[in-house]
């Protein structure tokens, strides 16, 4: 690893078996040429460019890292594990031959996660696990995967909390999904987290995609309703995806510079301008903060 790329920790990049896969689907999600359908949301019109690994490994000049992640709001690890696990296992063997600077997380089917093929990923070199936060809507629902999630604390990996599934709601437009559900559901998973998270899971660096849908700055609310402080975690991390200025003034506010992680969400959004927080809150936030948030040493 060179000593100044950047490190991305949330992208996205579908390889080419994965793309097949999604086309010989007869149910959602399912591919009909490069249109996308899914339960939730509706028909995505996918740019192949996007999705053309030598566009983005150019695009990617001068990053040191790149982590790619199944998209959970393709509903794959909420699908009945018979159908998940040949889709997961497509992911899994074709994200992991990508080149670099390419990195993948792993995933695991919602309902009956295969903790042993998990173990088997982060044998064969997966990063971490990518876990849908509609998963960690509450802390009981946190409890059921935590599973899944103790095995990341075995192998030291980190788990990604991305915006999973959403059920349909009829008549509303595209951005509705991406502005107000999944923030809805990163700002439960966050909660539910704060819950009953570190009592689970002593040991485990965890990031919440998109600032955690913003929920670090309700902890004012959360202090006035609760008659509770809060403490920052140096193992909780939130990546910087989709935000800009307004975002990461909040976020760093109220967590500190040391817990931001870049994340930019490619294709979907580009990475946030960080030269007006300075040189040194810049570098920590591409580079030194997720070099802990991956390999530990936070504590």
């Amino acid at each position: 690893m060179s000593d100044g790329g950047t490190i991305d920790v949330h992208q996205h990049l579908w390889p080419p078996a994965f793309v097949d896969a999604l086309r010989a689907r007869t149910n959602r999600p399912l591919l009909r040429g490069w249109t996308l359908y899914t339960d939730g949301e509706p028909p995505y019109e996918v740019d192949p460019q996007a999705h053309d690994v030598a566009a983005r490994l150019s695009a990617e000049a001068g990053s040191d890292r790149v982590l790619v992640s199944l998209s959970s709001p393709l509903g794959i690890e909420t699908l009945p594990p018979d159908q998940a696990q040949p889709l997961l296992d497509v992911w899994h063997d074709s994200a992991l031959a990508l080149p670099a600077p390419f990195q993948s997380w792993a995933a695991v089917a919602a309902s009956e996660p295969d903790l042993g093929d998990l173990k088997g990923r982060f044998e064969a070199g997966t990063v971490g696990l990518q876990v849908g936060a509609g998963e960690l809507a509450t802390p009981a629902a946190l409890e059921r995967l935590a599973p899944a999630m103790r095995i990341c604390e075995e192998f030291s990996r980190p788990v990604l909390v991305h915006p999973s599934r959403v059920d349909p709601l009829g008549a509303v437009p595209g951005w509705w999904a991406p502005v107000v559900q999944y923030t809805a559901q990163l700002q439960a998973a966050w909660w539910s987290w704060q819950v009953a998270g570190r009592s689970l899971l002593p040991d485990l660096r965890i990031c919440f995609v998109a600032g955690a849908g913003l929920a670090p700055a309700q902890h004012e609310r959360f202090s006035a309703r609760a008659g509770d402080s809060f403490v920052v975690d140096p193992d909780v991390y939130v990546d910087t995806s989709s935000y800009g200025r307004q975002g990461l003034d909040s976020l760093t506010r109220a967590l500190g510079i040391d817990v931001v992680v870049l994340g930019s969400d490619r294709p979907y959004a580009d990475r946030p301008d960080l030269s007006s927080l300075g040189a040194a809150a810049a570098r920590a936030i591409s580079r030194t903060n997720p070099i802990r948030l991956l390999e530990g040493s936070s504590r």
